[in-house]
């Protein structure tokens, strides 16, 4: 089964919105049937995801790489990604 957390939603429009993804308006447009395509089910924010992601002690600041890293430790799944600041969330487990 493929997760895709919703704060990936949340990430996408707001980067959009802000003009930092040029041309992402057609995937935020069509989000919910990109996850269909996918086979992909969605992944809520809860409570305990944002207690837990508020509450690392550490320096990293971004709001989303902070509620991936939660989710991803919570739920026992590994995070698809490259970008090397999840190194600082030592119980985040990486694929890519």
């Amino acid at each position: 089964m493929v997760l895709v957390s919703a704060a990936s939603a949340w990430e996408i429009s707001t980067k959009q919105r802000l003009g930092q993804l040029p041309g992402a308006t057609p995937i935020v447009a069509a989000y919910a049937a990109h996850l269909t395509r996918l086979r992909a089910e969605e992944l809520p924010i809860r409570s305990d995801h944002a207690l837990l992601a508020g509450g690392f002690l550490i320096v990293h600041r971004d709001p989303f790489d902070r509620m991936l890293a939660a989710q991803a430790i919570l739920e026992g799944l590994p995070l698809v990604t490259d970008d090397p600041a999840f190194s600082a969330f030592t119980d985040v487990v990486t694929i890519w």
